[in-house]
This record gives structure tokens, sequence and C-alpha cells, in this order.
């Protein structure tokens, strides 16, 4: 947590896959954000609520602006995902700096255990640019192999005996050991495997909802998120009732399986019911401030303004989260209070570091997408016309742009409205409150009289004794 007080919410990430297997009334005026610099390293700005609390800079993909903080990000998380999240950025990001440094801490971690086949890639990588101390160490690396021969033969050895005395325990504890073994060394498909079979030999709650856990790790490493479902869905099926961390990381296993597969308001409800007791108990998978930023995209693109009210702005739980990244509650704060300018200036500022985020950046295009549309439905709201000259300067883009996105909005009908191109005027397509409250009483009428008819005919059923009366047997 200490880490993320240096740089912004850390581009999130997603595992690498080898071998697997199976707005408001009032619309803003336009004005510009002026000189609210976000990542000003240190930089005075007039605004309080624009504290500089990072030094991630804007050097994403396009390797543009100043360098993340490599360092102070990678501490978020530990484990495996702290490798593959460096190796992520070192792939996506386009500054060489930033490659090198995501590349040497990537090496330094994987010296800490037994991934030699990592290994070898990361040294591959980085060829000769870090000098002799980051070129192969080939002796080191045979060393730990011939390690995890021995220590993988003995393991084997022993699960033997156990499968012999056929005591449930040893079997479990025995597949457990075997996949803890592969999961180290790299092989997750060996290692899904053997978590899967300790199934059978569960003999408490407790042992199930740690067989899910940790066949949930290693699925989300391996992309399979259909896996990652059906084991929260069978952990949080136990009869014993699941205590706040464990349940926290349910929520954000299945909000994580929600989002790769597009479903952003199941997701965002996921993170919205994660609990702040998470903190940083699963840290090998995700952040505190993953969920923030996750949760909070999620529902800024699917979640109506009522919704977002109720279940973001004023979920006091939520808010823990959104504390840790100051910058995606002003956005939200900015977008419910139709002060548009500023949250799309927050997004684009964002983006860079979003984009090499490893669960996030396949999904940022279409987020933003969602986002500035209901951004541009919910402005014209209030209005009969707009100018879309107005518009645009609030929407920080151009005539042209602004009237084909307002083009394909109508034309999928979120928006009612039509566009005067040559004065360059939206007016707003409003129903005939008149006409709809004559058709409303019409149906009243209808559905009046049809009621009065049926309790017509069951009087005189009932008057004329003309009834079914049910027999039943004694």
């Amino acid at each position: 947590m200490a880490g993320f007080e240096k740089q912004l919410s850390a581009p999130l990430s997603k595992g690498i896959a080898e071998e697997v297997m199976e707005g408001d009334d009032e619309a803003f005026d336009g004005a510009p954000m002026g000189n609210e610099e976000m990542f000003s390293n240190g930089g005075d700005i007039d605004d309080p609520r624009h504290t500089p609390i990072s030094t991630l800079g804007k050097a994403g993909a396009s390797g543009g602006g100043e360098l993340m903080d490599v360092e102070a990000y990678a501490s978020l998380y530990t484990g495996r995902t702290k490798v593959v999240r460096l190796l992520f950025i070192a792939k996506r990001c386009g500054n060489e700096a930033m490659q090198l440094e995501a590349l040497r801490m990537a090496h330094d971690e994987i010296k800490k255990g037994e991934d030699t086949r990592l290994y070898h890639e990361v040294t591959t990588r980085i060829g000769d640019r870090l000098g002799p101390q980051y070129a192969l160490d080939q002796t080191w690396a045979d060393i730990v192999d011939r390690r995890a021969e021995h220590r993988k033969e003995k393991l084997e050895n022993e699960f033997n005996s156990y499968k012999t005395n056929m005591i449930k325990e040893s079997i479990r504890m025995g597949y457990n050991d075997i996949a803890d073994f592969y999961y180290a060394q790299g092989e997750l498909g060996d290692a899904f495997k053997n978590y899967v079979r300790t199934r059978d030999y569960c003999t408490t709650s407790k042992h199930i909802i740690q067989m899910c856990l940790n066949v949930i790790l290693v699925s989300i490493e391996l992309e399979q998120f259909m896996h990652v479902s059906n084991y929260v869905s069978k952990a949080e099926q136990t009869p014993e009732q699941l205590d706040p961390i464990m349940n926290s990381k349910l929520r954000c296993a299945a909000g994580l399986a929600y989002l790769e597969t597009k479903k952003y308001k199941l997701a965002a409800r996921k993170f919205l019911e994660t609990g702040i007791e998470l903190g940083n108990n699963y840290t090998d998978v995700i952040a505190p401030q993953d969920v923030a930023i996750y949760g909070g995209l999620c529902a800024l693109a699917s979640f109506d303004r009522t919704e977002l009210k109720n279940k973001v702005i004023d979920n006091i739980n939520f808010s823990n989260f959104l504390e840790l990244v100051p910058e995606v509650r002003e956005l939200i704060n900015d977008f419910y209070a139709s002060h548009y300018a500023s949250c799309l200036e927050y997004l684009e500022n964002l983006k860079p570091n979003l984009l090499l985020d490893i669960h996030l950046h396949d999904h940022i295009e279409m987020l933003y997408t969602e986002i500035r549309h209901k951004a541009i439905i919910q402005y014209t709201l209030p209005f009969i016309s707009v100018e879309l000259h107005t518009m645009a300067g609030a929407f920080k883009t151009s005539v042209a742009g602004l009237e084909k996105e307002l083009e394909a909005l109508i034309t999928e009908n979120k928006i009612q409205a039509r566009i005067d191109s040559h004065n360059k005027i939206l007016y707003a397509r409003h129903a005939d409150q008149r006409n709809a409250t004559f058709q409303r009483v019409l149906q009243t009428g209808v559905e009046f009289e049809r009621d009065v008819r049926a309790m017509l005919l069951r009087a005189n059923l009932i008057k004329h004794e003309s009834i079914m009366k049910s027999t039943r047997k004694l």
C-alpha cells in the first residue's frame, strides 16, 4: 500500500497462458479544465482535488511523457503475478528505460524462485543491455533444475506411500505439495490438474475453499476464466460461512471473470461488494487499488445515474478503495455532477497507464466509449436544443467528430433527437405528453372494462351455481 503513495493506480495485469488444459439535469457549460495537470511530479496544483500522488506519468504504450515508477508499482504485488505484470509492462510500453527497469526487477524476482524457463526467457529479452550481472547464469539454472528433480522424486515417493496407506488427508496434502511444486516451476497445467485432484479428498469446508482458491489462482494465470467462475460458485456453496477476507477474495475473482467476458455491470457489482478486509491479503492476484479502478470504470460504463449514486458514490465500503485512487474518485464525482470536460480529462490522463494493465488493457477502448456515450446522452437530456459548437467545447472534440458520434447514438436510438447540420444545432424529439396521457387513459379504460366483464361473468356463474367443485377421495 505504501508503494502506491508514490505511483498512480497501478496498471493492473493479466497472467500469461502457456500450455493449458481445459448526468444530472444541469449541463456543464463546457469551460476548459485550465492547468489541472494530473501527473506533475511535485509541481504546484491550484485545485486541491488534484493532489499529486503519483510518479507514474504518462509513459503508456506510446512511451510518451514521464516514466512510471515501476518499483513502486511492483511493490503492490507478490508471487508470480508480480513477475507477470512486470513482463507485461516490458512488452507493452514503448519506453526502453521503463522496459529495462521492468525486466531488471522481473529478473531479480525470478531468481528468488525456481522457474528456470521464465528465467531463460527474461535473460534472452534483456540480452546485454543491463551488463554481465544480468546475463544468463547457466550454472544457477542447472543447480535449480537438479534441486527441482530431487524434490520432485521425493514428493512422488512420499505420495506413493500416502496412497498405499489410503489416508485421505495425507493424499490430499500430497496432491497439494505436488501442485505447489509444479506451480513454483511454472508448470501451470500440471499444477491445475493436481489442485483439482485434491477435491475428492477434501473432508471439511475449509479444505474445499482452499482447493477452490488454489484452482482460481492458477486459472487466472492460465486465462481460463470459465474455471474461475465455476470454482467461485463451488466455494460460495460450501455450508460453512465464509470469513470476510475469503469472501472478498471470491468477489474479486468473480469480478475478474466477468470483466474478461465483457459483462461490465456484473463485474462492477462484484468489485463494489468487495470488503475493505481484503487489504493486502490477495496481492498474488489483485491489489486494493485495482478494485477501485476496475469497479469504478465498469460502474461508469454500465450503471445509470441512480445506481451510480446509490451503489458507488454513497457506498461507504467502496469509498475506502476509492480513497486509494483519488483520480478515479474525482472522475466519478465529476461525471455525476455533469462536469464532463473534467471527467474526460481524468480518463485521458489515466489511459496510457491503464493500457499497461494486464487485465484491463483489452477493455479500455470499449469502456471509454461507453462512458463517453453516456456523458453525451446525459448532456443532451435537459435541453430542447443544443448548439454543437458549445457541446464540442464541453467534450473537447471537433464539431465534425461530435456530429458523427451523435449520428451513431441517434441511429442506435440512444438519443431521441435530430441534427440541423447547416446551423449545427441538435434538436431533441421530446415525447408528446398530451398524446401519451391520452393513450394511457384509453388503455386504462380497456383494462377496466375487461375486469368488470370478468367480475360480472363470475357473479352470474355463482348465481346459477354453474361451478365445478373439486372432489377428494377419502
